[in-house]
């Protein structure tokens, strides 16, 4: 059995804070690859956005999301003090701090194992638009 390695980089514009799905690029890469088993690792390459494997069949599972983490870090603790980029800066980087900058997802007869109703999403933590680079490596072998 060989095994490869492929690695590639991705691009999310996003439109402010809220869950971005990207599933169908990440099923994409998998794909041209032509590797039926291995790993797949997602990682995100910044500070204020992270990443969440999340439902992704009743878009109300992540609007509860984003409401939590609004409850959880809201924008005007007073005792926050890096706001050199707007009250947004420091929620946003404690709310990347609480979730992850990586996922770890099997890739089984050629496909992402996720269950029926996940989806990988970038959790965009700023209220700007923003463009988030991604890293993916996938390890595996064609048998």
């Amino acid at each position: 059995m060989t095994f490869e390695t492929h690695t590639r980089e991705f691009s999310v514009s996003t439109h402010g804070k809220g869950t971005y799905e990207i599933s169908s690029a990440l099923r994409g890469f998998v794909s041209e690859t032509g590797l039926k088993s291995g790993q797949l690792t997602v990682f995100v390459q910044h500070t204020s956005a992270s990443l969440v494997i999340m439902e992704n069949a009743d878009p109300e599972a992540r609007t509860d999301l984003h409401a939590f983490f609004d409850h959880l870090v809201p924008e005007d603790l007073p005792f926050l003090v890096h706001t050199y980029e707007g009250p947004d800066d420091s929620p946003s980087h404690l709310r990347m701090a609480l979730t992850r900058t990586s996922e770890v997802i099997p890739i089984h007869e050629g496909r992402l194992a996720l269950g029926t109703w996940q989806g990988v999403f970038l959790f965009e933590h700023r209220t700007a638009p923003h463009t988030r680079r991604l890293v993916v490596t996938l390890m595996g072998s064609k048998e």
